[in-house]
């Protein structure tokens, strides 16, 4: 997993040399140049499209094998293809007069691997009738991804109208702030390195207002529920595929288990949100304060056994994604002395919805009443330059970086009996914390970059080790080769077990895997 890499996707301009036209004025020789003026007239057209028109893109597929055998499955996955999978992306852009034009569209394609047919063999069995009977539908889109119109008003105001992805806080590993959309974990969960192709973009009024007398920015969104209601909040493998949490693959809880309520009274997918966001300088720090209405990222079960604001449908229950308020403030700069890079991001969310019942029978647990909690995150990050030419021979110094998540539930009580996760018993922290780190090298002019990133769940312990390579080959080619390595502390290894130590990152037990990546832009 590469967290810091320059951009793959970049689109190259196509452009032409202008052509100049003349056109008759004369009307006894009008029959006669009519034809040669409009010819002339679409060649200029045709220029003037070439000059303000860029198109770009990239081609980009992935393997994946599994490294360990899977419980849930009747025979042996290990080495076992877990994916295949291509993507086409096309980008393209257009200028017409004080308009700039931006539209992407992307197809993904997989192959229904024979370890997938197990899984959806298991599905189908066990839970049919839901999305996990047939897997494809999960990974296969057409998706015209963004569609939007730049333009400024006056000097100081930019205007960006339609669908886009606009990024609050940080984006590395985990997104604590960066709240404005939801991310589609179906099928990579969180491990592939680009946010932008795992983010889901929205139709929004985007306005950045230029305060030089304040040495700032105002930002202004505003999304008037014009998506897709599938378009909020985070998207998981809750079907049985490949990244369900163990003991679950196989297992499908959109079969009628539990369903998506995106109409839910609480949580309307229709609803408008948005925010405001301040940015600017005081001496040498970057500072941001924002306010910003938007979507529970993970959704909340709505119980049936306890429902809230309307009766679910699913057995279970359905999952619906509260509307929170988020307050947030940061400030970044440069540590006098030792060349740090230290960033400092907290943000309040008051009212919060959670699930409980640590302590009912085994398969209903979070079932329980839904209590609201006010929680504070916080994010600290260090990125410090390292100078290794010397040392291991690179070629330009290396970039050690080093991150801290931490959520923190106000006026919490054990009593309340809140799960970590709706289906396990293992109860919520006060503190959730979690620490990353990784480091770049660099070689054959930063073209070669081996990279080791990492986590660790502070209180159980579960961690995951992510060693890689990039290799850039000339203009076009990019290739990654990964692996995915899960060291959970507690797994749960059974359907029939509680779980009452399994938390998030213990989900990935027995699902190491070594992922190899190929892109061709263009």
């Amino acid at each position: 997993m590469t967290t810091v890499s320059a951009s793959d996707t970049a689109p190259v301009s196509a452009s032409a040399s202008d052509a100049t036209t003349s056109t008759s004025t004369s009307a006894a020789g009008a029959a006669t140049s009519q034809t040669p003026a409009t010819t002339g007239s679409m060649f200029a057209g045709l220029a003037g499209l070439r000059n303000n028109l860029t198109l770009g893109g990239f081609v980009r597929t992935w393997a994946s094998l599994n490294l360990q055998n899977h419980p849930e499955t009747p025979t042996n996955s290990a080495g076992d293809l877990q994916m295949l999978r291509s993507s086409l992306e096309l980008d393209a852009g257009l200028k017409t007069g004080p308009f700039k034009w931006t539209a992407i569209g992307r197809f993904d394609r997989e192959v229904l691997t024979s370890y997938q047919k197990e899984l959806q063999e298991l599905a189908r069995q066990h839970t049919p009738g839901g999305p996990g009977s047939s897997l494809l539908s999960q990974y296969d889109q057409n998706e015209l991804r963004e569609f939007y119109v730049d333009t400024d008003i006056g000097d100081r105001v930019h205007l960006r109208l339609g669908k886009q992805q606009i990024v609050w806080g940080e984006t590395d590993f985990f997104h604590p702030t960066d709240l404005i959309q939801g991310y589609d974990y179906r099928w990579r969960s969180f491990l592939e390195p680009e946010s932008d192709e795992l983010r889901k973009p929205l139709i929004m009024a985007n306005a950045t207002i230029s305060v030089p007398e304040a040495n700032g920015d105002l930002q202004l969104v505003i999304r008037p529920g014009l998506d897709r209601k599938r378009d909020i909040g985070n998207s998981y493998d809750l079907y049985g595929g490949r990244w369900m949490p163990q003991p679950f693959k196989g297992v499908d809880f959109l079969s009628g288990i539990t369903f998506y309520d995106y109409d839910h009274p609480y949580g309307k997918a229709s609803s408008v949100t948005g925010g405001a966001r301040w940015t600017g300088m005081a001496g040498p720090l970057n500072y941001a304060f924002s306010y910003l209405r938007t979507f529970t990222p993970d959704p909340v079960l709505n119980p049936a056994a306890n429902p809230i604001g309307k009766a679910p449908s699913g057995a279970l229950g359905d999952w619906f994604f509260p509307t929170i308020n988020v307050f947030d403030a940061s400030v970044n700069g440069e540590i006098p002395g030792i060349g740090t890079i230290a960033n400092f991001e907290i943000a309040y969310q008051p009212n919060r919805y959670f699930n409980t019942g640590t302590n009912l029978p085994v398969g209903t647990q979070g079932t329980g009443p839904v209590v609201r909690k006010d929680v504070v995150l916080t994010t600290i990050r260090l990125d410090q330059k390292l100078s290794l030419q010397s040392l291991l021979g690179t070629n330009a110094p290396s970039l050690l970086s080093f991150q801290m998540f931490d959520t923190w539930i106000q006026h919490f009580r054990s009593s309340d009996n809140i799960v970590a996760q709706v289906g396990w018993s293992a109860p919520a922290k006060r503190h959730d914390t979690i620490l990353t780190s990784f480091i770049t090298l660099n070689y054959m002019s930063s073209r070669l970059n081996p990279q080791l990133a990492g986590g660790v769940d502070v209180s159980t312990g579960d961690a995951f080790v992510i060693p890689s390579v990039a290799f850039q080959y000339g203009n076009h080619w990019r290739f990654l080769v990964e692996a995915d390595i899960f060291l959970a502390k507690h797994p749960r290894s059974s359907p029939a077990q509680p779980g009452q130590s399994t938390y998030a990152l213990a989900g990935f037990a027995n699902n190491d895997q070594l992922m190899f990546r190929a892109t061709y832009q263009f």
